[in-house]
């Protein structure tokens, strides 16, 4: 299956919907795995690709849904950042925020992962697949970005999205407060973000944004 190329040794899976809910994989590392209904469908499309590592962005249903399936499929190591091992792990909800809505309690059912060891535990300034580790909590306490110095690309999570999560609607906005956290800690790492002037933001939800413009607007909102 063909991967979108969108930077020297990055690539973004076929997903469905397209930019619904996002995997990339840089180099021989898989960023995120989707749900756990995408378990299969990612191992398809990077079957006959190298894969030393497995990394989130940060631990929710959406994104640490197939870890099980791809880490014992491929025989890889997981990490992921300290502050998100409690709910990797089973100690903690992977979804803290709202854990009795009605939705909520529907993505833990068919989304969510069943826990796993963290292999590789990663803190700020470490480095995967040429990318560094930057903190970015708010959205879940483990969040991270990772940036690439030489091209300035970053690949952000949930720190913002690109589409309405809720209606598929475009649009650079904060991730749903249903979701999120803490909000104000998430604004000061939509801050961050565009302090490090990306050229590219891949994100967990909606087309990449390479128009830093429109993260300027909703900063400045």
């Amino acid at each position: 299956p063909a991967l979108k190329q969108l930077a020297p040794d990055l690539w973004q899976l076929q997903g469905f919907p397209p930019n619904a809910i996002n995997v990339y994989l840089a180099a021989d590392v898989l960023i995120d795995t989707a749900t756990r209904l995408a378990g299969r469908r990612i191992l398809h499309q990077i079957e006959d690709r190298p894969l030393s590592l497995v990394a989130l962005t940060h631990v929710h249903p959406d994104h640490q849904g197939a870890v099980a399936q791809v880490c014992g499929a491929r025989r890889v190591p997981l990490a992921c950042h300290a502050d998100d091992v409690d709910a990797m792990e089973g100690r903690r909800p992977v979804q803290e925020k709202n854990p009795d809505n009605p939705i909520v309690r529907l993505e833990r059912r068919f989304w969510e992962g069943p826990p796993r060891k963290v292999d590789r535990v990663l803190r700020e300034g470490d480095e995967v697949a040429g990318f560094r580790v930057i903190q970015a909590p708010g959205h879940a306490r483990g969040e991270v970005i990772f940036f690439r110095e030489s091209d300035r690309v970053a690949i952000a999570g949930d720190v913002i999205n690109t589409i309405n999560v809720f209606t598929g609607i475009p649009g650079v906005r904060q991730p749903p407060v249903m979701y999120t956290l803490d909000p104000e800690e998430n604004r000061r790492s939509i801050r961050k973000l565009l302090d490090l002037r990306p050229s590219l933001v891949c994100v967990g939800h909606g087309a990449p944004l390479r128009d830093l413009a429109k993260l300027e607007r909703l900063v400045a909102e």
